[in-house]
């Protein structure tokens, strides 16, 4: 058996919890069984790489699959994030997929939390699993050449685009942002050079101008766990190897990362462009606006940021000039004007600290004050 002592490597969050009980079977690997078990009948060590919540979903497809009395494979061990402050109190909190696999039952010294995989005490511990077969969804880490080696089957990615386009951090984002109108998931073997490994297999799927980032990529990585299932017969026989084909680099488009600085709406653009900026950032970073609130009364005014939460594009027949920087108010929704003559309606936002509230609601609330688009 082999003994992965590196405390550093464990799941720190729970160095001072028992390891949850787990059979014996899928988590102890022992020399003697190997011998007495033919090759072909035991079961491949599989290790998952992911740590967002939509890797968890991933890790539960693989679990559940993994416990059939046919399974191929075995769950050896699982390589996430290390535990950060994501709540508001900044109380440090293990990745969603470690936390998904302790609350399976799944063995905490078996849950490897390296801050680079590049380190060498975990590079160490994990090639002493012996896996045969590594699989990433959402990792967040890159990958070097050191670890590419271990696995003798290599490591397959789940990518949520059509390869080779947007290659990168932030696939669904971008492509959101483009307005693509098809999008789709893809399984590709990883090599050093970001998301240009030869592709094993793809799905696509039509989307329309309403849905958001966090749904899509749920619905991207859920498919996209359903392809890897049924190609992982062929990824262990070898044969998904042979028949992957490679990419074409000429084609590749880039999906950079987003940073928080995008998130601000400018006006000046056109009201699609605008909509297309919210659904694609929806949940993190989300889009900001400026208004000006202006009390004619007290003839005061107030700057006001707004998070905007949903919108979509106004079609009415009288858009105002997008020189024209007042905003309006109709059945149910903000209507501002933007850039090329269009405007963009906006049917919930969301105040600083405050909760999310429909348009109407936020209205409302004004009582009777006036607003006015600021420009950037």
């Amino acid at each position: 058996m082999h003994h992965l002592s590196s405390p550093s490597l464990m799941l720190r969050r729970f160095c001072c919890l028992a390891t949850p009980s787990f059979s014996s079977s899928a988590a102890v690997f022992s020399t003697s069984a190997s011998t007495l078990t033919p090759p072909s009948a035991r079961k491949k060590k599989l290790v998952f790489l992911g740590s967002p919540s939509v890797s968890a979903s991933v890790l539960e497809t693989l679990l559940d699959a993994s416990s059939a009395s046919d399974s191929l494979f075995e769950v050896a061990a699982i390589v996430t994030q290390p535990p950060s402050g994501r709540d508001r109190g900044r109380k440090v909190l293990p990745s969603p997929v470690a936390q998904h696999a302790l609350d399976r039952g799944f063995p905490a010294d078996l849950i490897f939390t390296p801050v680079k995989a590049s380190e060498e005490a975990f590079l160490s511990d994990f090639s002493a699993l012996e896996p045969e077969l590594c699989i990433t969804a959402a990792y967040g880490n890159i990958l070097p050449t050191k670890f590419l080696k271990i696995p003798s089957l290599g490591t397959v990615n789940i990518h949520p685009s059509l390869l080779p386009l947007y290659r990168g951090a932030a696939p669904v984002q971008r492509a959101l942002q483009d307005g693509v109108k098809e999008t789709g998931v893809s399984l590709a073997f990883t090599v050093r050079a970001l998301d240009a490994g030869p592709i094993i297999a793809h799905e696509k799927m039509e989307i329309d101008d309403h849905i958001k980032a966090p749904e899509l990529l749920d619905l991207l990585f859920a498919r996209g766990s359903k392809l890897l299932l049924q190609e992982l017969p062929s990824i262990f026989d070898g044969s998904a190897s042979t028949k992957a084909e490679a990419q074409d680099d000429s084609k590749a488009t880039l999906a950079p990362k987003i940073s928080h600085e995008e998130s601000w709406l400018s006006f000046d653009e056109e009201a699609s462009t605008l909509h297309n900026k919210v659904r694609a950032f929806a949940g993190w970073p989300g889009t900001r606006a400026r208004i000006l609130v202006i009390d004619e009364k007290s003839d005061k005014c107030s700057e006001l940021e707004l998070k905007v939460i949903t919108s979509r594009v106004y079609h009415g027949n009288d858009v105002q000039s997008s020189e024209d920087d007042e905003v309006t108010f109709r059945k149910g929704s903000l209507i501002i004007p933007c850039g090329q003559h269009t405007a963009l309606e906006i049917l919930e936002v969301q105040l600083p600290g405050k909760k999310v509230v429909n348009a109407a609601a936020f209205w409302n609330g004004l009582r009777g004050q006036k607003l006015k688009k600021l420009r950037l």
